[in-house]
């Protein structure tokens, strides 16, 4: 097994690609502490998957708030002693169109949803990785890896918040490659093109909306665009991050890299 021993910690891991890493990493013999808002879908997740041994705990914490972040990480190593893998999953999405229009109160939904994902998708980001790196020992198994995006490489109209929070996930991974070197910590970020998620959903409705066309016109308009001509699976994306979180990814570090199917060759 690949992270036999390994103490993990994976936000957002409820659903989507976070609950994939969290089952993946879980099989490859690691201890996985599994983070969300949602403590329903994260007690049934432990519950399904738990195979007796206690290697999956779930632990409610809310990114956002660097209080609930401290408490957490500091849970899990009261538990398990240390950090070795941190996986900056959890993320908001939706429309902050500059534009948006003179529709009264539009502008105060839109400075709402700004401030909601630059918040989880930057700063809480942030918060995790300041509290873990204090508990991730030097050496070279350490390993963090950040969930970011083709949109962290390219725009999209009307998702100026997003693009720019994952861009800023780019920027802030190779600067903290850099800093963490020295202690042959690695840092890598995702970045998935369309994947089968919920997140993925709301984004083909939104864009439906936008482009008024059916959501199905949308989603086959969406896979033409793709050179494989399909969208990714939460669990190839799980595989990339054990790759890079295994000791068979320990000379990468600062990448940005693609699972997009071809969508995005830079």
């Amino acid at each position: 097994m690949l992270l036999e021993g390994r103490v993990a910690v994976v936000t957002g891991g409820g659903r989507g690609i976070g609950r994939a890493i969290a089952e993946l990493f879980y099989r490859e013999g690691a201890r996985v502490a599994v983070a969300s808002r949602n403590t329903k879908n994260l007690q049934a997740f432990a519950m399904e998957l738990n195979e007796g041994d206690h290697r999956i705990v779930p632990f409610r914490c809310d990114v956002t708030d660097k209080d609930e972040v401290e408490v957490m990480i500091g849970n899990v190593v009261e538990v398990w002693d240390r950090v070795d893998i941190l996986i900056n999953n959890a993320g908001a999405s939706g429309m902050t169109p500059i534009e948006a229009g003179d529709e009264p109160g539009l502008d105060e939904k839109v400075d709402a949803k700004w401030q909601e994902i630059m918040a989880t998708n930057l700063t809480g980001l942030y918060y995790c990785t300041r509290e873990a790196v204090r508990h991730i020992p030097s050496g070279g198994t350490g390993r963090i890896l950040n969930l970011s995006s083709v949109l962290g490489k390219f725009g999209v109209p009307g998702y100026a918040a997003y693009c720019a929070s994952k861009h800023g996930v780019v920027g802030f991974t190779k600067a903290l490659a850099l800093e963490l070197a020295p202690r042959k910590i690695t840092v890598n970020a995702l970045c998935p093109g369309w994947v089968e998620t919920e997140m993925a959903r709301t984004g083909i409705e939104e864009g439906a909306r936008r482009e008024r066309m059916s959501p199905e016109d949308f989603r086959r308009r969406a896979e033409e665009r793709v050179p494989i001509g399909r969208f990714i699976a939460p669990q190839e994306v799980a595989r990339l991050a054990l790759f890079l979180a295994s000791d068979q990814g320990s000379g990468i570090t600062g990448q940005s890299i693609n699972l997009d199917g071809g969508a995005a060759m830079w």
